[in-house]
């Protein structure tokens, strides 16, 4: 007699909701890895930080509503009090430039850092200039 050996092919058998699950997979991984990336990008700098305008450096900001803020802004030789809305700009002030004091130098003569001046400050001495006038 001969022996006779049998081989069983396994088939595999996969349903609709395995090809689903392995696809909702691969989808998630590829979106976290996107997400990863530009994080990545933004957290060492390899997005730009500053806006083009040369020349301009908002110094102060406060929002007064839902989508408007009133915001200071340096230029060369002047300081805006411009107010912000979602639709425009609208020119509500000029200041002088700032003037840096005295008192902040090194020993050796040289201007020392100057200290960001609170928004709430600036609306006082701005309010106080006005009522002086």
């Amino acid at each position: 007699m001969a022996n006779q050996t049998s081989t069983v092919v396994a088939q595999d058998v996969s349903s609709p909701a395995t090809s689903l699950i392995q696809v909702s997979a691969a989808l998630c991984v590829i979106i976290i890895l996107i997400l990863g990336i530009a994080w990545f990008a933004k957290r060492f700098g390899f997005t730009p930080r500053h806006s083009n305008a040369r020349g301009l450096k908002v110094t102060a900001s406060v929002t007064v509503g839902q989508r408007e803020k009133v915001v200071i802004v340096d230029v060369e030789n002047a300081r805006l009090v411009l107010g912000v809305t979602a639709t425009q700009i609208t020119h509500l002030h000029t200041l002088p430039p700032a003037i840096p004091d005295e008192e902040e130098t090194h020993a050796d003569g040289s201007p020392a850092p100057r200290k960001p001046q609170s928004f709430q400050d600036a609306l006082k001495t701005i309010l106080k200039r006005q009522g002086k006038q």
